[in-house]
């Protein structure tokens, strides 16, 4: 929490595991019943939107940035720049452990390029190419 900005309810990993500077790290989500998202999408089906998916890989993504670049994270923010190459495999539900591996494929300055997937019990259920920027937060 200490390295993105993101709060309740749009926190969405628990942790990161084997953070590797300006490489990898795993991003973990534990999806309970209790998701806000799921009152809606959909109520009798419970299924976790595909965009939040994305978001928390993008988290992940934020995180190893914050860790790599090793700077001071007050008055900056890390924004998305671009998602390519979105592929959705299946459904991740209430009760499920979201696990997300990014890889950082480019990184100069403060722009990073990842890829990501996000696994299921070893099952992979999305995959995406993304990048993202550090940019200063307005005063």
């Amino acid at each position: 929490m200490k390295r993105i900005p993101h709060r309740y309810p749009f926190l969405l990993i628990d942790r990161g595991e084997n953070w590797i500077k300006n490489k990898s790290m795993v991003g973990i989500k534990n999806v309970t019943f209790n998701e806000p998202f799921f009152n809606g999408h959909f109520p009798e089906n419970p299924v976790m939107p595909g965009v939040l998916i994305i978001e928390a890989l993008g988290q992940t993504g934020a995180v190893l940035m914050s860790k790599s670049l090793d700077v001071s994270v007050e008055g900056k923010t890390i924004f998305f720049m671009g998602v390519d190459g979105v592929k959705f495999r299946s459904p991740v539900r209430p009760g499920d452990q979201l696990r997300m591996h990014v890889e950082v494929t480019r990184h100069r300055g403060d722009v990073f390029k990842f890829r990501g997937e996000a696994f299921v019990n070893k099952k992979i259920v999305c995959e995406c190419e993304f990048a993202a920027m550090v940019v200063e937060t307005p005063q």
